[in-house]
């Protein structure tokens, strides 16, 4: 297994996981940053995790209803580095750096770039909450909060920990099982604050979770942290319901709730990763049938344009006609919606 990540096109043909010969793949390259962790690079094997990290042709096929911003962050965002679209929670955006970068990830545009919150806006962010007692909840993502360093993590943590409307804090993160040796126990100490902090750990496959991961996972299990899990349901990865019910199983066993399969963003040149919500409807009603309770996730849509995420059910969706779809927001507004089509 590499011993450092792959940071380049040339890094990814090297390894074996890149045609050389590939047409515009270097064009591709350039639209949105490389890394791939060893720990990735070696479950790259399975050609369902390498589709997730390599570049491909069909990112440059950029669809008239994709979005540079397709969950409308910066639509709901009161502050620099804060986004607020629910009265009971926030999102606090503490870094723009991933231990890996996804193909299909809805903030394409954005990671990679200017690296962390500066201290000037943190703290303005961090009145924000103190001064805004419906906020019950603060949410931790970026980029990979976890790539943080435990003394950073920790001053964050304390910080959230002295507003006393907060209930808990959510750290949504790839690193458990894309670079499971940041899981040490300086790093799980700086999650141990007054307010409890939950990880929602992000996996779309069983193949990611390889021994370390594993290992990582339960470091954090056994030091008390609750766990979720969040999934991206793709085409050519997971749209199957062997696959689904693998990965869901894998995750119980390792104490971790499934929590959301999100349906694939509008993110620009995510195209060919998304499927249509009919099959993901499909596929949630056979794993009814397979799975207890504890282990189905919710399967959600973020409504494009900053409205929310619904679960994709009949309370929330109406068919208009095959492929196009009506969608109610939580607060009631409704809107269209296409499957992308193939």
């Amino acid at each position: 297994m590499t011993e450092v990540a792959l940071e380049s096109l040339r890094d990814l043909v090297r390894a074996g996981l890149a045609d050389p010969d590939a047409e515009r793949l270097d064009e591709v390259a350039r639209a949105f940053r490389i890394r791939v962790t060893p720990e990735m690079v070696a479950a790259s094997v399975d050609p369902a995790v390498a589709r997730q990290f390599v570049p491909a042709i069909e990112e440059l096929e950029i669809g008239a209803e994709e979005l540079a911003d397709p969950i409308g962050d910066e639509a709901r965002s009161p502050l620099r580095g804060l986004t607020h679209r629910y009265a009971d929670r926030v999102i606090l955006h503490v870094t723009r750096i991933c231990d890996v970068y996804c193909r299909f990830c809805f903030r394409r545009e954005v990671v990679g770039g200017e690296g962390l919150l500066s201290e000037q806006d943190l703290a303005a962010a961090l009145d924000y909450i103190d001064a805004t007692p419906t906020v019950r909840e603060v949410i931790l993502t970026g980029g990979d909060p976890l790539t943080l360093s435990p003394r950073r993590l920790r001053a964050i943590v304390e910080r959230l920990g002295r507003i006393d409307h907060l209930d808990q804090i959510r750290i949504h993160s790839r690193v458990p099982v894309v670079a499971p040796d940041r899981i040490d126990d300086e790093l799980i100490a700086a999650l141990l604050g007054p307010v409890p902090v939950w990880i929602v750990v992000h996996a779309n496959h069983p193949s990611e979770l390889r021994p370390a991961s594993r290992a990582a996972i339960r470091r954090l299990s056994d030091a008390g942290i609750p766990l979720l899990s969040q999934s991206v349901l793709l085409r050519g990865v997971n749209d199957s319901v062997d696959t689904l019910e693998a990965l869901f199983r894998a995750l119980l066993r390792l104490r971790v709730k499934p929590y959301y399969l999100h349906h694939c963003d509008l993110a620009r040149g995510a195209g060919h990763f998304r499927t249509t919500l009919a099959q993901g409807r499909t596929l949630m009603a056979d794993l009814r049938l397979r799975l207890t309770g504890i282990g189905l996730p919710t399967y959600v849509l973020d409504i494009p344009g900053g409205y929310g995420k619904v679960p994709i059910s009949s309370d929330h969706l109406t068919e208009e006609s095959p492929g196009r779809w009506l969608i109610r927001d939580p607060a009631g507004g409704m809107h269209r919606y296409a499957d992308p089509v193939y």
